[in-house]
């Protein structure tokens, strides 16, 4: 599903691929600054007509006016808010707090690649530990068995003589910002497209599964309550997307998607049940939480771009929050990437 910034592609038929081409990021390719100073500059794009639900919540709040085709489904706290040509789909601008976002960012960081939790490092290295702490150690992940590909951490000074019997190494900061993707309890299986229940897994933690049930009742059939048995989480860096996509696994597609959004703003695209259906662009910040149920687990979805820029990616508060609690590590990560949680009652 992701894609590096200089992917071309000319199939621009449909009407979702064509708004994935307008947001991504492109660089110029003629530039006297790029040319002198070696930095590349992002080509500008027209983003006049995103969906700002922060905003949105803000006139609402003041004044009580929506856009049209914006309604409002619950006011407590904070407003939920739809789209009425896609129902099952809720925005709440905000839901986490800026303490709950470096709870879950540091979880994610930590804790969520953890084994038994698969990411995308597993089919080439296998089960990798303490990938977050070795990557802050400065440490390497060296192959010491090519014949059962078993893979070992070493401090730097000790990569000659662990490299004896081996030719291939990589550092643990290059494979965290490699990483891709994590499963949380039941484990998901890419290559299937399924869940795999034979895996071994761990339950997601009480903390996550509370939030998502608290979040999820707003799209729940009555009288029924949200169970979270699979997450994925997704980490992006500089110039990957998310493609179009359906999440359609699950075998109750009634239930939500509860999706938790950390770190730098980024573009979300909400299609139709037909990638030819104009997809409505919106932006997702840190904090916010997206439910897709019912009609709307139907609409293709993706990410087209993320701002990693110190501009545009408005997470200030979110840095000086991170460095105050947790040192500069969590927030020299995060001030370049963004983070993505969707939890998912599978059966």
């Amino acid at each position: 599903m992701y894609e590096s910034a200089n992917v071309s592609d000319d199939a621009d038929r449909t009407a979702f691929r064509r708004a994935e081409k307008k947001y991504k990021l492109y660089y110029e390719k003629d530039s006297k600054f790029s040319r002198s100073r070696r930095k590349k500059l992002p080509k500008p794009i027209d983003l006049s007509e995103l969906l700002d639900f922060k905003l949105i919540s803000q006139d609402f709040n003041n004044n009580g006016v929506l856009p049209d085709g914006i309604r409002v489904s619950k006011v407590d706290s904070s407003p939920v808010f739809c789209i009425e040509n896609r129902p099952g789909f809720y925005f709440i601008p905000g839901a986490l707090s800026l303490e709950e976002q470096c709870k879950w960012i540091k979880e994610s960081l930590t804790n969520f690649p953890q084994p038994p939790n698969r990411t995308n490092h597993n089919a080439i290295y296998g089960p990798i530990a303490d990938l977050f702490d070795s990557a802050k150690d400065n440490k390497v992940l060296v192959q010491e068995d090519l014949t059962n590909n078993k893979w070992k951490f070493y401090e730097e000074d000790d990569i000659a003589k662990a490299k004896q019997s081996s030719c291939k190494s990589v550092s643990a900061s290059v494979l965290l910002r490699k990483l891709r993707w994590s499963t949380l309890g039941l484990q998901f299986d890419w290559s299937k497209r399924n869940y795999d229940v034979s895996l071994p897994h761990n339950n997601i933690p009480d903390a996550l599964c509370q939030l998502a049930k608290t979040h999820a009742a707003i799209a729940m059939p009555d009288g029924e309550e949200f169970r979270p048995e699979g997450a994925i989480v997704n980490y992006f860096g500089i110039g990957d997307t998310l493609g179009g996509h359906l999440d359609d696994m699950e075998a109750d597609w009634s239930k939500p998607i509860v999706s938790m959004s950390l770190g730098c703003k980024a573009i979300f695209l909400l299609g139709g049940k037909s990638k030819d259906d104009p997809p409505h662009a919106m932006y997702l910040r840190s904090g916010d939480v997206v439910l897709m149920a019912g009609e709307a687990r139907e609409c293709f979805h993706g990410v087209p771009r993320i701002f990693t820029d110190e501009k545009n990616a408005e997470i200030g508060a979110l840095e000086s929050e991170l460095s105050h609690e947790s040192g500069h590590f969590f927030t020299e990560y995060i001030k370049t990437s963004r983070i993505n949680i969707n939890i998912r009652q599978v059966f």
